[in-house]
């Protein structure tokens, strides 16, 4: 049997040694590395806004119906959309008059003892878009359906000429309460160290029913025209360091 070499044993011992001594040391010099908090820092959002006329329209016709069967319901819903479809389509225009149909739906009717007694549907139509005259006008020419929903809105296009002005607006006030808050507490100013710089326009707000309820009831007038004002608001959020 060949004699263990025990030459290289005490070596590797102190080797070990030697390691696991100079890791505790680099663990306990990482546990001792702090980071000093920044000094002098403020937190800072400024908002501003600017109100912009309305420039959107959007009606959503409805039409219901009752019947015996499923088949029956469907079909006179149909009738009544297809015929609202096709008096839409003649004002349609890309963006000014835009017509799309919306909720088509069936469901049964039930007795008090149990069991179906009859069906009741529902079907919709949305004319949306920028021309709110001709829109208003073409609510007093569809017969088959009921104004059921009026809206009003800022477009896409009439947000984006104000965003700038309303943005840079949002910066100036930034700009003035960082300095401000500075000299409050004693420095000479401050000066950005991160931001954040967002918009918010308008959606489509509903009116109250009752300011269409009438033209609805006398379905052969055109619906009156009084959209509002939307605000465009922009917002400037982020840290400044004070100096």
């Amino acid at each position: 049997m060949k004699p263990e070499n025990t030459f290289f044993r005490p070596m590797i011992r102190r080797g070990l040694w030697l390691g696991a001594l100079a890791a505790a040391a680099a663990t306990a010099g990482a546990q001792t590395v702090t980071i000093a908090p920044p000094q002098g820092v403020l937190n800072i959002t400024a908002n501003a806004s600017v109100e912009v006329a309305k420039d959107l329209l959007a009606i959503t016709f409805t039409a219901t119906r009752d019947g015996a069967d499923a088949a029956t319901v469907q079909a006179a819903l149909k009738q009544a959309l297809d015929a609202a479809l096709a008096e839409a389509r003649k004002a349609a225009r890309p963006q000014e008059v835009e017509v799309q149909t919306g909720n088509f739906s069936l469901y049964p009717r039930y007795a008090q003892k149990g069991g179906i007694s009859g069906w009741q549907g529902t079907a919709e139509l949305v004319v949306q878009g920028r021309d709110m005259n001709a829109i208003a006008q073409l609510s007093g020419r569809i017969q088959t359906m009921t104004i059921g929903r009026v809206s009003y809105g800022l477009s896409r296009e009439a947000a984006e000429k104000v965003e700038g002005e309303v943005t840079a607006q949002a910066v100036k006030r930034f700009q003035a309460r960082a300095n401000e808050l500075a000299r409050q507490f004693g420095y000479g100013g401050a000066s950005v160290r991160e931001v954040q710089v967002s918009t918010n326009e308008p959606g489509m707000s509903p009116i109250a029913p009752k300011m269409y309820m009438r033209a609805a009831a006398a379905s052969d007038e055109s619906l009156p025209v009084e959209a509002g004002k939307g605000t465009v608001t922009a917002t400037v959020s982020g840290t400044v360091q004070m100096k």
